[in-house]
């Protein structure tokens, strides 16, 4: 099995997932600002717990080799994603301190936890699972914005957000994550008891995605 046959068997959870109602209004520039402000801050705090899963991952890992990947990541998330998200922030009047006095929204704790739950119980390979719709699906909306005609970039203040995913370093670095994922499912039966299990998880995740853009929507309310 690979990362596609996970998508693919829960088609309907990953569409409502990448094509949210949260990520059709910010490409289109109508999203309320109220409701990607509260994003950003939940973003915040959810890239730290993503950093704390991928650190897992190498205390999870049996090889060097393994753990570097691990350690590459978090590197990544550390010294590029989530400063990139401090300097953005910076631009809506949100400090670092602003971002960490924000309370975690429960679709937030929800699906972090979930996270490093599951990392935590299983092995290295269900860690991965659970951490893969994040980087996948941020991957597919990036690029589904880009080539949407009904994208609008020119004068949409969320531009800059589409453009970090849409963006050559992005999808390159979930191109070279998504293909050790796919090493790591290689062997597996998706139809076998295992197979089962890891797409209950990748469902779990995905569906947590989707109420993690949802709170965001909420925020207006």
């Amino acid at each position: 099995m690979n990362h596609k046959d996970l998508i693919n068997a829960c088609q309907s959870d990953w569409n409502d997932y990448t094509k949210h109602p949260f990520v059709m209004q910010l490409g289109n520039g109508s999203l309320a600002q109220p409701c990607f402000l509260h994003y950003l801050k939940q973003d915040f705090l959810f890239l730290k717990q993503y950093s704390r899963a991928y650190a897992l991952a190498i205390y999870k890992a049996n090889s060097l080799a393994e753990m570097r990947k691990g350690l590459a990541s978090v590197q990544a998330l550390l010294s590029f994603e989530i400063n990139h998200h401090i300097t953005y922030c910076a631009n809506w009047g949100l400090t670092e301190a602003d971002l960490e006095a924000e309370d975690e929204d429960f679709g937030t704790v929800a699906y972090t936890r979930y996270v490093l739950d599951t990392g935590m119980a299983g092995d290295i390979v269900d860690l991965y699972v659970a951490l893969a719709p994040c980087s996948i699906g941020y991957a597919e909306i990036g690029r589904l914005l880009a080539n949407d005609k009904n994208t609008k970039i020119e004068g949409n203040e969320f531009a800059s957000w589409i453009d970090l995913y849409s963006g050559d370093e992005f999808q390159q670095s979930i191109i070279d994550s998504t293909e050790h994922l796919d090493q790591l499912l290689a062997e597996i039966d998706i139809n076998s008891q295992r197979g089962q299990h890891l797409l209950k998880v990748f469902r779990t995740a995905t569906r947590m995605e989707v109420a993690f853009w949802q709170q965001g929507l909420n925020a207006a309310i």
